[in-house]
């Protein structure tokens, strides 16, 4: 079966082609929906934005739409960046700014007191309006200077813990099995086929 992506991120999407690749379903991108509206992320939570992003996608392609909002929540700013994380150092933002503006912010902060997690919230509704959401969570610490080539956002600051590596010191295969994404999209896999499966006896999707 067919579930749309609600992402133009073309690193987002080849995450959740790699690890939903078991599962009987294809993942497709907004590139394959031209016009696609613009749906602002004005909620107050993860799960808000996602299940907006979600529902106005799914509205607009009639088939069954996933959408994650995801961040990163820093213990020591009170859980900031959080759903501001890609635009934390204003509209238009780019990586090395938000990374800049975090290092900048915890300037002088001891290793203890730099605690924080990535947090993933990924939604699923289809076009009659059933949605579910499911939830992943990674515990680690802040770095005072990045660390390795891969990724993309925070990954070269945040230090995992089970690991001991940057997300931008891991191959995608070693950040599949530990990022917030991926025990996100882990629960996902678990309610993914009872609810696909209710949407085809409803004639939805």
């Amino acid at each position: 079966m067919e579930i749309v992506l609600a992402t133009t991120n073309a690193n987002k999407l080849r995450e959740f082609r790699e690890m939903l690749q078991d599962m009987d379903v294809t993942v497709i991108g907004l590139d394959a929906f031209p016009g696609c509206p613009e749906v602002v992320e004005d909620g107050v939570s993860f799960a808000e934005n996602a299940l907006k992003k979600a529902a106005a996608i799914a509205r607009h392609t009639g088939r069954v739409t996933m959408a994650d909002d995801s961040g990163l929540e820093v213990d020591r700013l009170g859980g900031m960046p959080g759903i501001y994380s890609a635009r934390y150092a204003g509209p238009g933002a780019d990586d090395r700014a938000n990374n800049e503006r975090l290092l900048r912010e915890l300037d002088g902060v001891p290793a203890g007191g730099r605690g924080a997690q990535f947090t993933c919230v990924i939604a699923v509704v289809d076009p009659r309006g059933g949605q579910q959401t499911v939830r992943g969570t990674c515990r680690g610490v802040i770095l005072t200077r990045p660390r390795g080539e891969h990724g993309f956002g925070y990954d070269p600051l945040f230090l995992d813990r089970e690991t001991t590596l940057t997300f931008s010191e891991m191959t995608p295969e070693q950040k599949n099995r530990v990022s917030h994404r991926s025990r996100a999209i882990a629960e996902l896999k678990k309610m993914l086929p009872s609810f696909l499966e209710a949407c085809r006896k409803q004639g939805r999707g």
